[in-house]
């Protein structure tokens, strides 16, 4: 393996057997084999190449079933690939899937030394960091209880705990941050940033894309297990909602347009608060809109509008300068532009398109309709809550005596 690379992937391709009819007895399999009947499979990677560097952070994003999570056990050597081959430099330390490793009749005291057991580290050595695994882990006095009665949280706490503590050269981590609580997330993030500070090497795989990107030197798509890009966070997570995006919408996601053209919008643009082009929702949740327009002729009163509309076509908010009472006096052919600022503290996380529109203060007439103009994305609402908006909510209480 080249020096200063962590892990090597060569070629690696990973097929699974898939039983005829789901069925794999052995009458079954004794008929097939004298019946001569080829096994169906089900390729979940195909030819991977993919070379990690020493203390390098990369992260995996792709949509359910792209072949994430069998990359990564063929990785930490738990599945073998069918072709091609894997070498890693260094302790390897994994949390894969909730509960991997441990044993349910077994407490959580039991799995951690067997944990530590199963990854060469005596027995004295984990009695020194046991106090920090529980503390870390949150799980208390459950500790001493067989791990088949835990929570999802409580699995994948201590799991996660076992695997950081134990001072791995690579850590592989599959969707921890999907279980558990705010704090324990926030818990998950430090270490992981403490751990890629510290040199080692981390393999993360999240659908958490903010925090996925904030951790990540480096970020490769999976599609259909296959590496369709690798890049710097921010254009492999600008590219991945594009496709998101585009499936969303059917492949529908072009620009339509129709009016009496006597004016006409000539471009739109969402920017950051600096004022550069963006596809992000800026820090500040707010979206700011250039919109810059012509006119064959002079029109008073115009009425410059937009809507937005989530990844399901649903318009989730419009509004327009007469609405908001901006009196526009009149347009002709110098043209100019329209800035709209929109507080998007409200919107849910996910992707949304843009339409503009001009038209005339009786509404009578439309001079210019674009349909899919902008699209954008939110990586995570401003404050959790169920739904695609979030409304103001007041909460009273009286709390009847006896």
């Amino acid at each position: 393996m080249k020096p200063g690379i962590a892990i090597s992937i060569e070629h690696v391709t990973k097929r699974f057997p898939l039983s005829a009819l789901g069925s794999s007895s052995l009458k079954h399999l004794v008929l097939d084999t004298f019946r001569r009947r080829k096994a169906k499979t089900f390729q979940a990677l195909t030819d991977v190449c993919l070379e990690v560097k020493q203390g390098e952070s990369l992260g995996i994003i792709g949509r359910n079933g792209a072949g994430k999570s069998t990359l990564l056990s063929v990785i930490a050597g738990t599945i073998v690939p069918t072709e091609g081959r894997v070498e890693a430099s260094g302790k390897i330390s994994s949390l894969l899937e909730l509960g991997a490793g441990f044993h349910p009749d077994l407490t959580g005291r039991e799995n951690v030394f067997l944990y530590g057991a199963i990854m060469g580290i005596p027995r004295a050595e984990m009695r020194r960091r046991f106090d920090d695994i529980v503390d870390f882990a949150g799980i208390g006095e459950f500790i001493d209880q067989p791990v088949r009665f835990y929570s999802s949280g409580m699995y994948v706490r201590l799991g996660f705990s076992v695997a950081v503590q134990i001072d791995p050269d690579i850590l592989l981590v599959d969707e921890v941050l999907a279980v558990g609580d705010v704090d324990f997330q926030r818990r998950c993030l430090k270490r992981m940033n403490e751990f890629r500070k510290s040199g080692k090497t981390l393999i993360l795989i999240s659908h958490d894309l903010g925090a996925i990107q904030s951790i990540s030197d480096r970020i490769a798509i999976l599609d259909h297990g296959t590496i369709t890009n690798v890049g710097g966070p921010v254009d492999m997570v600008d590219a991945y909602h594009g496709t998101l995006l585009a499936a969303a919408t059917g492949g529908a996601a072009s620009t339509t347009e129709w009016g009496s053209r006597e004016a006409l919008i000539t471009g739109v643009a969402m920017l950051d608060a600096a004022g550069a082009p963006t596809k992000r929702l800026p820090d500040d949740r707010i979206i700011r809109i250039e919109v810059t327009f012509t006119s064959t002729r002079r029109i008073e009163n115009p009425v410059f509008g937009f809507g937005i509309a989530n990844a399901e076509r649903g318009v989730v908010f419009g509004s327009n300068t007469q609405l908001e009472r901006y009196d526009i006096p009149a347009i002709d052919e110098r043209g100019g532009r329209v800035r709209f600022e929109i507080d998007a503290s409200a919107l849910q996380a996910g992707n949304y398109q843009m339409s503009f529109s001009l038209h005339s203060a009786d509404h009578q007439t439309n001079y210019h309709r674009l349909d899919n103009a902008l699209s954008f994305y939110i990586d995570r609402p401003a404050r959790g809550f169920d739904g695609i908006a979030a409304l103001p909510v007041k909460v009273e209480t009286h709390i009847f005596q006896k």
